[in-house]
Parts: C-alpha cells; sequence; structure tokens
C-alpha cells in the first residue's frame, strides 16, 4: 500500500481525469505532483459538502449530504437547484447519480418522493420517468452507483424497521418502463441476513456484505450474517463467501478477489480468505457501515476512484491519497 499526501483543504472531494477536484470551489484540480488549476469561475458557499460528476465533467451536482438541498451545474455555471423530501433526509445518504441513456445525460435521484427513485433529464429538467400508475414501494433510496459499463443502477438505501437493503435496476427496462423502479423485488438479492454495503464489481456480480441482522433464518446460508460475498445477479446466487474475524463497514470492490474496506481505517481484504492483507491504520476514514448516518461530522469525505480503484480521504487540512501499490 501506498500513501501520498496532498496538503489542501477542499469543501468536495472527487476523482476526475487522474486528478482530485473540488467542484465547489470553482473546480479545482490539485495533479497528485502538486500543480493547481480552476476550471470553472464561481465559488458555491452554501454548505455543500459532496459532489459528483458526469463522465466528462460538464456536469456536475452539488449536494449536502444529510440535507436536503442541491445544485446543479453545467460548465460551472447554475443550471437550477435540486431538492429532496425533509422526510429523515437528515439521517441518510442523499440518493445521487448521473447516467447515460441514448447519448444523453440524467441525473437519477428521488425528487418526487423519498421512496420514488426517477430519471431527470439534465438539461431539460424534465422527470422522466415521473408517469401515471407509479406505485413505489416504501424504501428509502441510498447510496446510488451506476456499474462501470453504465447498464445497471444500484440502491443502497432502507426500509422500515430501519433494515439496510439493496436493488439493482437494469437502466434500458427503467426507462422503458418506469414501473420497474417501483419494485421493491426487481434484482433483489435472496439473502437471510442485513445487506449494508454493496460494491459493482462488473455487470453480473456484485460484492455485497451484510450486517448482524438476520432477516430469514431458512436463507441464512446463501449470506451468514457479519460476512461478505459475491452475489451473481443474474442467477441469484452467492459465491466466495467469507467470515472476517474484524468489523468492516464500506466495500469497494477492487476485483473479485480484492477489496476496499474503510471502516476506521483503509484496509485490503483478500475476499478468498477474508483476511486483512495490507492497511493504514493511521488513516481515519470514518465509521459508516449503512446508508443511516446520525453524526456526518464524524464521517470523513472519501472518494473512490473505480477506474484506479484507490481512495481519497479528506482529512483536516491535507487529502490522504491511498492505493494498492
Amino acid at each position: 500500500m501506498q500513501i501520498q499526501i496532498l496538503n489542501i483543504s477542499v469543501q468536495t472531494l472527487n476523482w476526475f481525469d487522474n486528478k482530485i477536484v473540488d467542484w465547489c470551489s470553482a473546480g479545482k484540480i490539485y495533479t497528485l505532483n502538486g500543480e493547481t488549476k480552476q476550471l470553472n469561475k464561481y465559488h458555491f458557499g452554501y454548505k455543500f459538502d459532496s459532489a459528483i460528476n458526469s463522465a466528462d465533467g460538464q456536469y456536475v451536482f452539488l449536494f449536502e449530504r444529510l440535507g436536503t438541498k442541491g445544485l446543479l451545474i453545467k460548465n460551472g455555471e447554475i443550471l437550477r437547484e435540486i431538492n429532496r423530501s425533509y422526510y429523515m433526509a437528515d439521517v441518510y445518504d442523499y440518493p445521487a447519480a448521473f447516467i447515460n441513456y441514448n447519448d444523453k445525460v440524467y441525473l437519477a435521484h428521488c425528487p418526487v418522493s423519498y421512496r420514488q427513485l426517477d430519471f431527470e433529464h439534465v438539461e431539460s429538467g424534465e422527470i422522466v420517468t415521473n408517469t401515471q400508475n407509479r406505485e413505489p414501494s416504501d424504501i428509502f433510496h441510498s447510496r446510488l452507483e451506476v456499474s462501470n459499463s453504465g447498464k445497471y443502477l444500484m440502491s443502497k438505501g432502507w426500509v422500515w424497521h430501519p433494515i439496510d437493503v439493496i436493488n439493482v435496476f437494469e437502466i434500458k427496462d427503467c426507462f422503458l418502463n418506469p414501473n420497474l423502479l417501483d419494485k421493491l423485488d426487481y434484482n433483489f438479492p435472496d439473502s437471510g441476513s442485513e445487506i449494508c454495503t454493496a460494491s459493482f464489481i462488473n455487470d453480473t456480480k456484485i460484492l455485497a456484505g451484510s450486517s448482524a441482522e438476520v432477516i430469514d433464518d431458512e436463507k441464512i446460508l446463501n449470506l451468514p450474517s457479519q460476512s461478505f460475498a459475491i452475489w451473481n445477479i443474474i442467477d441469484n446466487t452467492f459465491s466466495n463467501q467469507a467470515t472476517p474475524e474484524f468489523d468492516f463497514g464500506n466495500l469497494f470492490s477492487i476485483n473479485e478477489t480484492l477489496c476496499w474496506d474503510i471502516y476506521k481505517f483503509p484496509k485490503i481484504i483478500d475476499l478468498t480468505t477474508g483476511l486483512i492483507i495490507d492497511k493504514a491504520e493511521n488513516i481515519y476514514s470514518g465509521e459508516q457501515k449503512s446508508s443511516i448516518l446520525f453524526d456526518n461530522d464524524k464521517q470523513p469525505q472519501v472518494a473512490f476512484d473505480k477506474h484506479r480503484k484507490r481512495l481519497a480521504i479528506k482529512q483536516k487540512d491535507k487529502v490522504v491519497i491511498v492505493t494498492r501499490e
């Protein structure tokens, strides 16, 4: 594991084009060799603490992680404000992701209701999936993630008890039939335990991790509690199960045999054995184990570079880059 420290202070933390970018601060770019550049003209003074960007960086969505307010930006200029429901917004991650469909960019989020996942055309503002006869399941969508190919969208949210759940949606199908976004059992893992973390490996396989909560005793062998495994979304089966002897939180897939875990400190886990093969205990990376958060101040911003499989972790006046080699 290699560690690089950038002595910089950022408001929002993202990877873009092999560089660190603070989109809230006029798109300020920090290269890993110490150079800086500013992409845009305007800084945004609101308490935004999170951002996502489209693949080409043309569109940016700034938002408050445990708030209701968001701001949609195009090339540094405001397109419009975005809002989500107030209901429980202060305790779980804001659901948002950019998706591409038929050469157009959409924002996946929940503008109509906390439980209704929608696709909004970024340029026009049209919520194209807000059709009649929508009957969404009572789920708090959160921690949205798009597969590398852009084929699937995953929601890592929760339902009332509270219990964390994950759902996977084929994006094309949902454009053709928005009612598919309402089905809680649409590509839903057949697990007997609560799935609190997940990460795309590829278009057919997802790394899934469970908490100590048991939901169905008869299915618990599919994914035991406090374990992780690879979920095949095509045939709804689990493989490569491992039950580690340590607590884990948010997992980020590296490949089919390795992943990052950022519970308390960054570490690399061998999925075949459940053992930690490298770690950096001197870097605090938060204690998130769910989409539900009660104290965002204790959770440092973490940005995962899904292309190069590395982490950027915000500390007080610096950003720490952690790579495998």
